[in-house]
């Protein structure tokens, strides 16, 4: 089995920032693309920002320039760094990986889910 733990979520004023982590752990063997996605209350789930195994990025248009995704592939883990927060940025962000495990399948798993709420 494959877990994702997430971290860093939280409550920031208009403008602040904060950094969201996701650490994957279990039976892995590599990991391949790993994003980001949000849902707010009555919207659909929407990618915001993911990185390819070799490091290529893309992000949704609404935070280019103000977020920026990279990992750390010794420890599994992907980072999302959002700066210049908007409360449009308000929503439960989840991280989503897709691993090929040991045994050679590959899935996709996603994460818990992570509250980042920018209010004043």
């Amino acid at each position: 089995q494959v877990q994702l733990m997430e971290s860093g979520g939280g409550l920031v004023q208009p403008g602040g920032s904060l950094r969201l982590s996701c650490a994957a752990s279990g039976s892995i063997f590599s990991i391949n693309a790993m994003g980001w996605y949000r849902q707010a209350p009555g919207k659909q789930r929407e990618l915001v920002a993911a990185i390819t195994s070799g490091g290529n990025t893309n992000y949704v248009e609404s935070v280019k320039g103000r977020f920026a995704i990279s990992r750390d592939n010794a420890k599994n883990t992907v980072y999302l760094q959002m700066n210049s927060l908007k409360p449009e940025d308000t929503a439960v962000y989840y991280c989503q990986i897709t691993v090929r495990r040991l045994t050679g399948a590959i899935g996709g798993y996603w994460g818990q889910g992570i509250q980042v709420t920018v209010s004043s």
